[in-house]
């Protein structure tokens, strides 16, 4: 049971996870005290809020509502998700872009009716497989559309 445990500490896929975690919750660490810092203070100047923006709130009937806190929250979400986007995601889907292989076209992928039988046939068929009878045959751009040479 305990060499069961240990197998699925040990992993890679649970190390890198945890690895993530860390990285994650210090960048958002991060993020959070820039936003409180800079954005937060410069949102209180440019709405005539004295001080941190992040302390603004409203009160109703006794109850007080942050909603300073709550915006800081959100600028530290977006803060969050426009780095991670931008430095992450981009450059890695760049990344598998380039590495993945082309996927050679299928000349028989691409389907037409038939004139006579209206059943489906492949686009460059020259002859219906179900009634046998001779169909016209697809343009050359079609042909190299599929990466099939045409013929001359």
């Amino acid at each position: 049971m305990l060499n069961g445990f240990k197998d699925f500490i040990l992993r890679g896929n649970v190390i890198s996870m945890a690895i993530g975690l860390a990285v994650g919750s210090a960048f958002t660490a991060v993020v959070t005290g820039f936003s409180k810092a800079f954005i937060t203070p410069l949102i209180g100047l440019a709405t005539g809020s004295v001080g941190d923006f992040s302390e603004a709130s409203f009160k109703v009937q006794g109850t007080v509502f942050p909603y300073g806190l709550a915006i800081a929250a959100v600028i530290a979400f977006v803060i969050t998700a426009a780095v991670l986007y931008f430095l992450i995601v981009v450059p890695m889907a760049k990344i598998q872009d380039k590495f993945a292989k082309a996927e050679a076209a299928d000349p028989k992928s691409e389907k037409r009716d038939c004139p006579r039988c209206f059943t489906e046939i492949p686009a460059i068929a020259s002859r219906c497989a179900h009634c046998t009878s001779e169909v016209e045959p697809t343009t050359a751009t079609t042909l190299e559309k599929l990466g099939v040479p045409a013929a001359r």
